[in-house]
C-alpha cells in the first residue's frame, strides 16, 4: 500500500515520524557499510577538526534537505515508478545523513540547529515540484544532485589530505548523488529554467554559509 494511498491523517503522522526521524532521530539506513569503517583515523588539528565538523555538518545539513524534498516529492508524484525511485533515493541520502553524523561527532561537534527549519522549507519545496508534474519534479532532483556534485569536489579539496576517513564518505557520496542525478534525467527528468537553477545556487549558498557555524 502506497502512502498516498492512506487517509490525510495517516500520511500527516507518517510525515511528521519521518520528519522526527531525520532531524532528531536514528533515519533507517541501507545495507551499505559505512565507507569510513576500514580506515584508520589520522591526528588533527584543533582547527582542522573545527573545519572538518564544519564542512560536514553543512553535508549533514544538505541530506536533511535531500531528504525532506524526496519525501515532499514522493508523496505528490503522479507516476507509482517514480515514487519508488524517490524512495530508494530517499533511503541511499539516510546513510548520508548516518555517516556525516558520525564524522561530525568524531570531531567532537554538533549538527545544525538550524535542520528543521531546512527540513520544512525543502518538504514544501519538494511537494510542490512533485504537484508541477513528474518531469519537473525530476529535473528538480537532478538539478539538485549536480549542485550536490558541485559543493562536494570544493569540500574534497578542502578537508586536509591526510583525514582519510571523510575523504572516503565524501567521494561515496558523490558518487551516489551523481547517479541519482543520472536515474532522475533517464526517467524523464526536464532541464529546469536558468533562473530556478540560479536561485537555487543562491539558496544552497545560504544555507552553507550559515551551516558551518549554527
Amino acid at each position: 500500500m502506497n502512502r498516498r494511498d492512506y487517509p490525510p491523517l495517516d500520511q500527516l503522522v507518517m510525515n511528521l515520524d519521518m520528519a522526527l526521524q531525520t532531524v532528531f532521530g536514528q533515519p533507517k539506513i541501507t545495507e551499505r557499510p559505512n565507507p569510513a569503517d576500514d580506515l584508520d583515523d589520522t591526528e588533527l588539528s584543533e582547527a582542522e577538526q573545527r573545519h572538518v565538523a564544519g564542512l560536514m555538518r553543512i553535508n549533514h545539513a544538505g541530506e536533511v534537505c535531500a531528504q525532506a524534498l524526496y519525501q515532499g516529492q514522493a508523496l505528490t508524484a503522479k507516476l507509482p515508478e517514480v515514487r519508488d525511485s524517490m524512495a530508494r533515493a530517499a533511503q541511499e541520502e539516510n546513510d548520508h545523513l548516518d555517516w556525516c553524523e558520525g564524522r561530525v561527532k568524531d570531531m567532537g561537534s554538533r549538527k545544525s540547529l538550524l535542520n528543521p527549519l531546512w527540513y520544512a522549507g525543502s518538504f514544501a519545496i519538494g511537494a510542490t515540484a512533485g504537484l508541477a508534474g513528474d518531469k519537473w519534479s525530476l529535473g528538480f532532483v537532478a538539478e539538485t544532485e549536480k549542485q550536490v556534485v558541485k559543493h562536494l569536489d570544493e569540500h574534497l579539496e578542502s578537508i586536509p589530505e591526510h583525514d582519510e576517513k571523510s575523504r572516503a564518505i565524501l567521494e561515496q557520496m558523490k558518487v551516489d548523488e551523481q547517479h541519482h542525478a543520472t536515474l532522475a534525467l533517464q526517467a524523464g527528468g526536464a532541464d529546469l529554467p536558468w533562473p530556478i537553477k540560479k536561485l537555487m545556487g543562491l539558496t544552497s549558498k545560504l544555507m552553507t554559509k550559515s551551516v558551518y557555524h549554527i
